[in-house]
């Protein structure tokens, strides 16, 4: 994992900034209120398992990311026994109470 972020964060070449992966059976929901308690953290652009791309700018004084581009397009709208799955699935990672 440390390897794959190392050359994400290369590949990005954007200053101040990092790449965090997780490993198995872990949710980017379950550690992301902690890093957004960190001080030194001002935003956030992706908490996602699914694939993503980085949108970056140069400039003569660097580089800088202006976003990040996460997952698909949409397959539809969520149906009620959609949102009923995804907030059961929230409250069994101990996401929502």
């Amino acid at each position: 994992m440390v390897q794959l972020a190392e050359q994400n964060a290369l590949a990005i070449g954007a200053g101040h900034s990092f790449i965090l992966f997780l490993g198995e059976g872990f949710y980017p929901l379950n550690v992301l209120n902690g890093i957004k308690m960190i001080p030194e953290v001002c935003r956030i652009f992706c908490a996602t398992a699914n694939p993503c791309e980085v949108v970056v700018a140069e400039t003569e004084q660097g580089r800088g990311i202006l976003g990040v581009i996460d997952g698909f397009l949409p397959q539809g709208i969520e149906a009620e026994e959609d949102i009923v799955w995804r907030k059961g699935f929230l409250r069994m990672i101990g996401y929502k109470a």
